[in-house]
């Protein structure tokens, strides 16, 4: 009963200390030497193309302990004339990620006007290489009549360890691009118009080409949206199966990449609707999730006002939601088999809007035709001197999300997550455990999904454990029948349409990390039950 009695208060302090930490959460700045760097976890948009990028953004993204840095390498920026290449601004930006040590995962991606044959791009179906073949030999020239595959020869020639710009600049062995993205979000008319076919090949180009260039290129399926029942992965694989050559090029794909935003429990899902498809295929390739995250309502530049006007909320969450969604979010993605995951994204910047966006902050509601919110994003505030959302009453400041995440990278962020389990319990938390055998630990991320407080039984699996929360952590005990008693805050109301059954709220409360060395022989979790995992079928609404 006393140990029940000091989780209770102990859970009950840090509810209350978080909602004084929303605003000012401090980030801790460590000396170099101890960077995570964590291999597991990256944040699109740490640096800027075509300007220099701060010196603050890279600390800050070091700071958090993020591996990876993920922004697209425009086409259309880059031949600005047939057959003419300007690589000056990106340049920069490769050699200032790669001296601050982040690894980068580039998406190809964009298409210039005079290549434009309607929704597709020219040359796309013609031979990859000037013999009239797709077969990759030494000293092959690329058909210039395919200029999507001369594209990708030259950005992989480019950027590659030892490629053109290490031997410009006597770069490290090591210093390069490896992990080339095919397009974003392909599944989404906003970013491709083409067909799965035309989606296949402009895959089989990319892998072929890549591979002739750098044979440790990794080539990943463009992020996928799933924004509609239709798998596009499985139709685009129907594709690839037809191919007489795809095995030996391994499917021309070396990882497969998902996003998701503002609901934690469909980051699971994603990565298991992947893992189900790949396998139905016999094939075993990592997932990413490389894009993950909630705008916040309640912090400029969001709609501070949308407190009571729920339509004003849809899809955004509070900040102290932000820092939960993306524990929660990663948990069910490591747990349903993917590899990375990326955080959307370091600042504001100018999120959906056009550059140049920007108003004073108000906490009146907009008048019609009035800009008065944006997209707030960032794991930190835009600073004084951002060309959009710039009038912050804490410019430059990390919102709760920047302590989640050095969290995640504290505890997750390198080492094994084996035997991944997901239950509920009591109908009331969801607990989702993994294991570390080289460290002989358990590591048990933990939630409330309804909205009052409530306690669950977790058994022990040692004798002592290390409660982790998004404000401080603290050695607890189990009790005499070795099960701990865990007090978990209320979740908060949000505002997420389309919730899964059992599901009151789509962000669930403030989560805790047990982390415990293994000394007790396993118990089962009380009334545990697995979450519904439903997976989309293929339609026939999309053109072959």
């Amino acid at each position: 009963m006393r140990y029940r009695l000091m989780i209770v208060i102990f859970c009950l302090l840090l509810v209350a200390i978080a909602v004084q930490a929303q605003e000012t959460l401090p980030v801790s700045v460590h000396d170099s030497t101890n960077y995570i760097r964590s291999p597991r976890l990256g944040i699109t948009h740490i640096s800027l193309t075509g300007e220099i990028t701060s010196e603050q953004r890279y600390e800050n993204a070091l700071s958090l302990g993020a591996g990876w840095n993920r922004w697209p390498l425009y086409w259309n920026q880059i031949e600005t004339k047939p057959g003419e290449f300007d690589w000056n601004a990106y340049d920069r930006q490769v050699e200032d990620d790669l001296s601050y040590g982040f690894q980068i995962n580039a998406i190809l991606l964009g298409r210039p006007e005079f290549y434009k044959d309607d929704v597709r791009i020219t040359g796309l179906n013609e031979p990859i290489f000037s013999d009239g073949s797709d077969f990759a030999e030494p000293d092959k020239a690329i058909n210039p009549d395919n200029p999507w595959a001369n594209f990708v020869w030259k950005s992989v020639q480019r950027y590659m360890p030892g490629g053109e710009l290490a031997r410009e600049q006597d770069w490290p062995d090591e210093w390069g691009i490896r992990v080339w993205e095919v397009w974003n979000e392909p599944d989404f008319e906003l970013f491709w118009q083409g067909t799965f076919n035309d989606y296949a090949r402009l895959l089989k180009i990319s892998y072929i080409v890549a591979k002739m260039v750098d044979p440790d290129a990794q080539i990943m399926f463009g992020g996928l949206l799933y924004g509609t029942q239709d798998n596009w992965l499985a139709r685009v694989l129907a594709i690839i199966e037809n191919d007489p050559f795809h095995e030996e090029n391994n499917w021309y794909m070396d990882m497969v990449a998902v996003h998701n935003y503002t609901y934690p429990w469909r980051s699971g899902w994603l990565a298991l609707v992947v893992n189900q498809t790949l396998k139905a295929y016999k094939l075993d390739i990592p997932i990413w999730l490389n894009e993950s995250g909630v705008p916040a309502w309640d912090d400029y530049p969001g709609p501070v006002w949308a407190e009571s006007n729920p339509d004003e909320r849809l899809l955004r969450a509070t900040a102290a939601q932000q820092a939960a969604f993306f524990i929660q979010s990663s948990a069910y993605a490591w747990a349903n088999g993917a590899d990375v995951i990326f955080f959307h994204q370091l600042y504001d910047d100018c999120g959906n809007q056009p550059p140049g966006t920007d108003f004073e902050y108000t906490s009146k509601q907009c008048l019609p035709g009035e800009i008065c919110s944006g997209d707030a994003y960032g794991l930190f505030r835009n600073e004084s001197s951002s060309i959009c959302f710039s009038n912050s009453i804490a410019p430059g400041t990390p919102r709760p999300a920047a302590g989640a995440f050095r969290l995640m990278a504290e505890i997750f962020g390198s080492g094994s997550l084996e035997n991944p389990r997901v239950a509920t319990v009591r109908r009331r938390g969801i607990v989702i455990t993994f294991d570390r055998p080289e460290t002989n630990q358990r590591i048990s991320v933990m939630w409330n999904r309804t909205l009052e407080t409530g306690d669950i039984p977790l058994p022990a699996s040692g004798d002592v454990g290390k409660l982790y929360s998004l404000v401080g952590s603290q050695m607890i005990y189990p009790d005499a029948a070795g099960v701990y008693q865990i007090t978990l805050p209320a979740a908060t109301l949000d505002n997420y349409p389309e919730l899964e059954p059992g599901d009151v709220t789509a962000i669930g409360g403030s989560p805790f990390i047990l982390v415990e060395t293994i000394t007790r022989p396993p118990t089962p979790m009380p009334t545990s039950t697995p979450l519904p995992t439903p997976t989309p079928e293929a339609t026939d609404e999309a053109s072959q």
